[in-house]
């Protein structure tokens, strides 16, 4: 079995051992240890809380050098989720430099992340969106100036969060 392998078996049973408030994190299939599934919890006194968000964490045979990818499959309206549910959040990003300047290489990924530092981070975005970088314009744009329809799509999202579980 592979390094990879054996590091994201090791995690996956670190997190059943001692569960980590406000996420849970599965196989999405027993036979592949790289697909994750994962359901979010929306954070307390956030416009998110309440809701149950589904998402894939997606490892590739070089974890942990490489990042992994996280996609929502539950609908979301952030500006550092992508319309497609793609995540954008710095230590997702290829280690080294920025080539546009905006992250410190520090701020991206690093081999010490766990499954555990990606999913606290998440839950820390939807807290506190970063909309200098946005990966959803739309979402970030009624961050900024239009909070009252922002908070009215989240709150639709966090209702079919909670029909969809």
């Amino acid at each position: 079995m592979s390094q990879s392998a054996l590091l994201l078996k090791k995690q996956l049973r670190d997190l059943n051992k001692h569960p980590v408030e406000g996420f849970s994190a599965g196989l999405v299939d027993e036979s592949n240890i790289y697909e994750w599934q994962i359901v979010i919890v929306g954070p307390p006194d956030t416009l998110y809380e309440g809701g149950y968000f589904n998402a894939v964490l997606s490892f590739t045979p070089d974890y942990p050098n490489k990042p992994p990818k996280m996609k929502f499959i539950t609908e979301m309206w952030h500006p550092n989720v992508y319309k497609n549910g793609d995540v954008c959040i710095s230590i997702l990003h290829e280690p080294g430099d920025d080539v546009y300047g905006y992250e410190k290489a520090s701020e991206r990924w690093l081999p010490v992340h766990t499954v555990e530092s990606i999913l606290v981070s998440v839950i820390s975005m939807l807290s506190s969106p970063n909309d200098e970088s946005p990966a959803n314009i739309d979402a970030a744009t009624e961050w900024r100036n239009q909070k009252d329809v922002f908070k009215k799509k989240v709150a639709r999202v966090v209702r079919k969060s909670q029909d969809n579980m």
